[in-house]
């Protein structure tokens, strides 16, 4: 019978690799400033266990009169535990349905492959 998720120690490590990747790729690259708007603007991007899946989010604030300063997150790709470094890559398409792209790839392949696929990349 398969483990229902990473362990503690194997999450931890794969939490520091994903905020690295955060910090030196995604955020750099995708977020240099935040810059507001009238509209919805992104103001962070960030990670987030949920069960076994890591899910990449970006946090919006509103722009618009009616909701000014509200914030809510939008995540765009996951990586889906399947075993000791191994995850499927899932893309979230804006209907709010997940799609495996990408398959039993090690976490430093996945962090790859989201750095170059830009079907992956934050909005």
């Amino acid at each position: 019978m398969a483990a229902a998720g990473p362990s503690a120690s194997e999450k931890a490590r794969i939490t520091a690799a994903c905020q690295r990747f955060i910090d030196e790729v995604l955020k750099p690259r995708f977020l240099p400033a935040v810059v507001p708007n009238p509209f919805n603007y992104c103001v962070d991007i960030q990670g987030k266990w949920q069960g076994p899946r890591y899910r990449f989010i970006q946090r919006y604030r509103s722009g618009f009169a009616e909701n000014l300063g509200e914030e809510f997150d939008a995540p765009f790709v996951r990586l889906d535990w399947i075993s000791h470094d191994r995850f499927d890559i899932q893309w979230h398409r804006h209907t709010g349905a997940w799609f495996c792209i990408h398959r039993g790839q090690s976490l430093a392949q996945a962090l790859k492959t989201i750095e170059t696929d830009g079907h992956l990349h934050p909005q």
